[in-house]
């Protein structure tokens, strides 16, 4: 009988944290059809983990070329999306997403008139100098008289992104930078709604498996509805169980992991990770034990073994990066090595001694 804890080991398998890993990081960005990017200076360590090599460049040359793209869809937030399967995505989830942005903007005072001036500068601007970041961008719209900077910028800047009228340029250093939305994507989408809601539902439960319907409504910002529906769409691709009263749809392929030990055992992540924020309904599948403190959110990372939270982790660089893990409960010898050799790993992709401390 599957108990939570075979489920996130299950997870961990799925999403190629443990190994067999992805051969490169457009498998692992095609394989979770969309990574959480926030955090541009640590998500690229939520795919590079996923893979043998864990390089930083690999992501970077894949987002300079174009074949990548971070912008803003399913939720209202950054991820990273092959430019193969961004169309389709914007398509079918920006409609829920649209009106967050509006009702913020108009709360800001800003007029559909004004914001539409704005991107018609943006877009003419980005048509003879692309890969801008948002800095210059504003400045090109406040000199056409647009009273629109600050955070009315950004959502701004987030609203064409989801009108599939820009999306992220070539990156400088570590800025991020905008070019026109048809100048990067050449695509064109592959589906129509219904064919994208199935196409949806067998890529995320492929990649993020097994999970619930109300844990791919969160993740895609679906309707509850639409979540059946685009499982029900996919069910002769997918197979399911019973477990804790929800049922749980996976790829068939996949199968629970045996009573051997994972490899790598320990993980330091951001608390963004698709490990973590993939899913919601059944996210707590990583706290058997019920040690995580419930309620607002207040960790950045997360530190696991044997797929399960043992603690919060702090992320700081300087000559060395430096792990602070804060411990839920007393860890074991094995624990803290897993912990040892997941801080190695991080530090020699970022290319700097790793420095961890644990307090519980």
């Amino acid at each position: 009988m599957l108990t939570d804890r075979d489920v996130a080991r299950w997870r961990l398998a799925t999403q190629r944290l443990v190994a067999p890993h992805h051969g490169s990081v457009l498998d692992v960005v095609t394989g979770l059809l969309a990574v959480q990017a926030e955090n541009r200076g640590q998500s690229g360590w939520s795919v590079a983990s996923r893979t043998s090599g864990r390089t930083a460049g690999e992501l970077d040359e894949l987002l300079a070329e174009g074949a990548v793209v971070r912008t803003h869809v399913l939720r209202p937030t950054w991820h990273y999306v092959a430019a193969a399967d961004v169309d389709w995505l914007l398509r079918l989830t920006a409609p829920r997403n649209r009106p967050v942005f509006e009702r913020q903007l108009a709360d800001l005072g800003l007029t559909s008139a004004v914001l539409d001036r704005a991107g018609v500068v943006v877009l003419e601007h980005l048509a003879t100098e692309p890969d801008r970041d948002r800095t210059e961008l504003a400045a090109v719209v406040a000199a056409h008289g647009i009273a629109l900077t600050g955070h009315a910028f950004m959502l701004f800047l987030g609203l064409l992104e989801l009108d599939r009228l820009i999306v992220s340029g070539r990156e400088r250093g570590t800025t991020h930078t905008y070019a026109r939305y048809a100048d990067r994507v050449v695509a064109p989408s592959r589906f129509d709604r219904e064919e994208a809601l199935a196409e949806l539902a067998w890529r995320y439960l492929g990649g993020h498996g097994p999970a619930t319907e109300r844990d791919l409504a969160y993740w895609a910002t679906l309707t509850l509805t639409d979540a059946r529906r685009a499982i029900a769409a996919s069910r002769h691709r997918l197979a399911s169980f019973e477990h804790d009263g929800r049922t749980f749809w996976h790829d068939p392929a996949g199968a629970p992991p045996s009573g051997e030990e994972q490899e790598p055992a320990g993980h330091l992540l951001l608390l963004l990770d698709e490990i973590y924020r993939g899913y919601q309904d059944s996210r707590m599948v990583l706290d058997v034990a019920g040690i995580v403190p419930r309620g607002r959110e207040t960790a950045i990372g997360i530190a696991l073994v044997g797929g399960q939270i043992v603690g919060s982790m702090r992320r700081t660089l300087g000559s060395t990066v430096r792990f602070d893990v804060e411990a839920y409960r007393p860890l074991g010898p094995v624990e803290l090595a897993a912990l040892e050799a997941a801080a190695a790993r991080y530090a020699s992709y970022l290319d700097l001694p790793p420095v961890l401390t644990v307090r519980s």
